[in-house]
């Protein structure tokens, strides 16, 4: 992320000279879009190295949900930066402004290969929903940059500046779409919801058909972070049981669950005997 965001920035800057140089408003607006990015990138890198913090009186599960503000901060920078834009591109498709193609093609050159760069290093982390809405952040990027690529060659042959507009409005809706889509998941995880990955009501019939349990309750399951999963659940067994059957009946839940979900970090399991009550 910290590699991410300096390239981003000093590229920000790049751009900006870049298509006062050109004359090309796709590539200003690109640019005041990636200084939004850049500003975005920064708290995320900065909000995901807090969150690696161990957990302590105050923050008992640690700090985890640090990441998914960096994820929602993203989303944010990303749809209202897209919505600019789409206005920008919008004005564009009825007042068509031919800019310098070659300057541009230089310049879309340097985009895709400092964007592909930042891509490929944030890929390489994992760091749940915050990397994910990250690499929507570079790729919205490196298709820009294509886009300006293709139609500053094109323009060297033909005379078509609409082509500008229209790709920056097609890129733009195409990860608008996966930004959004991020954005629930991000805030189906805030609610504490069970993970996307979990079948919950078949780990519960595995729970109930284990040896001496009677019945479950109190069963909480959510994730933290998109990553680290968390699991409580209070167990009724019978009221006369062997010794050390308990912890057998406690391994297994365990189990059952590291089955089903290599990420769960916090498992809490108390057994009730009987008809006794919590």
């Amino acid at each position: 992320m910290g590699v991410a965001f300096f390239l981003n920035l000093s590229f920000t800057i790049i751009e900006i000279i870049g298509g006062i140089l050109t004359g090309s408003i796709a590539i200003i607006s690109d640019a005041i879009h990636d200084l939004g990015d850049s500003i975005s990138l920064g708290m995320s890198w900065y909000l995901e190295r807090k969150a690696s913090r161990k957990p302590n009186d105050k923050y008992t599960f640690g700090y985890k949900r640090l990441s998914l503000m960096g994820s929602l901060l993203n989303a944010a920078v990303l749809i209202f930066g897209s919505l600019y834009v789409l206005i920008e591109a919008g004005k564009r498709l009825f007042e068509p402004v031919s800019p310098n193609s070659q300057g541009m093609f230089w310049l879309a050159i340097l985009g895709i290969a400092i964007n592909g760069y930042a891509a490929y290093r944030v890929k390489k982390g994992e760091s749940g929903m915050n990397q994910k809405m990250l690499s929507w952040h570079l790729l919205e990027d490196l298709l820009g940059w294509i886009a300006v690529l293709v139609v500053s060659i094109i323009m060297q042959f033909k005379e078509i500046p609409i082509l500008d507009p229209i790709l920056s409005i097609g890129i733009t809706l195409f990860v608008l779409y996966h930004v959004i889509k991020n954005l629930k998941k991000t805030l189906i995880i805030l609610m504490d919801a069970v993970p996307q990955e979990v079948n919950l009501k078949d780990m519960k019939d595995q729970f109930l058909n284990l040896e001496y349990v009677m019945g479950i309750h109190n069963l909480h399951y959510w994730s933290l972070d998109g990553k680290a999963s968390a699991f409580s659940i209070h167990l009724v067994v019978q009221e006369k049981l062997e010794n050390g059957q308990e912890e057998i009946i406690r391994n297994k839940i365990r189990q059952i669950l590291k089955n089903n979900d290599e990420n769960i970090d916090f498992i809490s399991i108390q057994v009730e005997r009987g008809k006794k009550t919590c």
